[in-house]
């Protein structure tokens, strides 16, 4: 029997803002445990919250950035829980009535695109974070992230295979990194998320039995699981076995998940509107200024790529995943003015030494890349000796002419001192001379290599070809 996945994507992101959603505590990662706390963010007797109106900016930004609808009036509710992280006993989060519905985004998997929907998005708090003791059978409880602001991104259950739910949440993150209203960590929990996930059988309409998983800190992850929940819930099927739904956790280490809880529905968490908040009421002007800060944004951006700089798709693709990068080539380009130079060295170059590091982290700024590029063009170094300035540009930052002149690479493109040489060289390999004569003309890079050792890389290679061409041919 083959089956049909079926996925769906629930993402957290939390909100550059820089306060909590309900209170003025800063939002700041990595302070000291319950120091970023208030009486409102505890859930203290008495206290009531106000609303950040940033976060409702940066949610109806996001939604105007997926095509989606805003909803003029939406409201906050209570999702009743217990949890030690959770002090007020229920998370202040939106249920029927939220900011943001019936969007969508367009992923391309193996050269095919497709239409992912987006059920809704709607405004909540962040909860607290546990903290396990290795040593001893206890927990710790860290405040500091309680209130925090979140918007939570559900999708249609649209994709039918882990690599298209990775290309969603790589979609989804991009854009909210090129609207700025997240910072898109995994690893520090600003970028989050959980991942519904059933098989049916081909041709089936109901859908099947769907386990959702959670704790995944890497799109790497989160695609390994899905493939690993893929398996599991297949063996079981094939064996004439139930899938029980339940919550599961990734263990990255044994490459399994694991049972946390039970799955629970929506009727569990008793919702109710908020009684300390009023309804959101946005006015359309408002939308309508928002709408005309937004940035140019993904899909956009990789066609002006091709159209403008005449780039290839896959370059256009892998330079505008992140806004950080397309700024990055579209600075060089500006100090170059090699589109394609720039981007072969961004993708080769640079990405390899990065290690998928940010390009913020590259010590390399683009004003120096296309500095460096503009060398190699004018014949100032060659491309070889460009790598090596290249590797001491990102070990020390400093400007490819610095690093030219103190480690005197300045290309050698003298022809009266670079065709002594030359003489030389056919003076010392007759063999191969007369070989070339012959016409086995492979032989010229032979010949240019010989050079490049005694100049140690900095023989200019089109004066190179040219000289050995001449003498070669007397």
């Amino acid at each position: 029997m083959e089956f049909e996945t079926v996925i769906g994507l629930e993402i957290h992101a939390q909100l550059k803002t820089r306060s909590k959603i309900f209170c003025g505590c800063s939002t700041e990662f990595g302070a000291s445990p319950n120091s970023h706390t208030c009486q409102i963010c505890l859930g203290m007797p008495g206290v009531l919250p106000v609303l950040n109106k940033k976060v409702v900016e940066y949610s109806i930004k996001m939604g105007l950035a997926t095509g989606s609808r805003i909803n003029t009036f939406n409201q906050f509710a209570r999702k009743n829980y217990f949890y030690p992280d959770l002090p007020k006993g229920y998370q202040t989060s939106q249920f029927d009535l939220p900011i943001v519905e019936f969007g969508k985004v367009e992923i391309e998997v193996a050269g095919k695109k497709k239409v992912i929907g987006i059920t809704r998005m709607h405004m909540e708090e962040d909860a607290g974070k546990l903290i396990h003791d290795d040593r001893e059978p206890v927990s710790y409880v860290d405040l500091n992230r309680t209130g925090t602001p979140l918007l939570e991104i559900v999708s249609e259950p649209d994709m039918r295979s882990p690599e298209e739910a990775y290309a969603y949440l790589k979609k989804i993150h991009a854009i909210l990194r090129y609207l700025d209203i997240c910072d898109g960590n995994m690893q520090e929990g600003s970028f989050r998320c959980d991942a519904n996930i059933s098989l049916r059988p081909v041709g089936q309409v109901e859908l099947g039995t769907r386990t959702e998983l959670k704790n995944m800190n890497s799109f790497k992850n989160v695609q390994a699981a899905l493939e690993y929940e893929v398996r599991r819930q297949r063996d079981l099927l094939l064996d004439g076995e139930v899938v029980t739904q339940e919550t599961l956790q990734w263990d990255p280490d044994r490459n399994r998940t694991t049972a946390m809880r039970s799955k629970e529905e929506a009727h569990d968490y008793r919702y109710f509107p908020c009684p300390d908040l009023i309804p959101v009421v946005i006015d359309e002007s408002w939308i309508e200024e928002i709408r005309s800060t937004l940035p140019e944004l993904p899909d956009a951006r990789k066609e002006r790529f091709v159209n403008e700089y005449e780039l290839p798709e896959y370059d256009a693709v892998i330079l505008t995943a992140s806004r950080d990068l397309a700024d990055y080539f579209e600075e060089a380009v500006k100090n170059c003015g090699k589109a394609k130079k720039v981007s072969n060295w961004i993708m080769t170059e640079m990405l390899r030494e990065l290690k998928g590091e940010d390009v913020t982290a590259c010590n390399v700024k683009a004003k120096q890349l296309g500095a460096l590029l503009k060398m190699v063009d004018d014949g100032t170094i060659s491309g070889k000796i460009a790598k090596t300035v290249f590797l001491e540009m990102m070990e020390s930052g400093k400007d490819p002419e610095t690093v030219v002149k103190e480690k005197n690479l300045i290309q050698v493109s003298d022809t009266g001192e670079l065709r002594g040489i030359v003489q030389e060289i056919i003076a010392a390999n007759p063999s191969q001379a007369e070989d070339y004569k012959g016409g086995k003309t492979k032989l010229m890079g032979y010949f240019v290599g010989q050079l490049m050792q005694k100049t140690k890389g900095k023989a200019n290679p089109k004066i190179a070809n040219e000289l050995f061409s001449e003498e070669l041919t007397k």
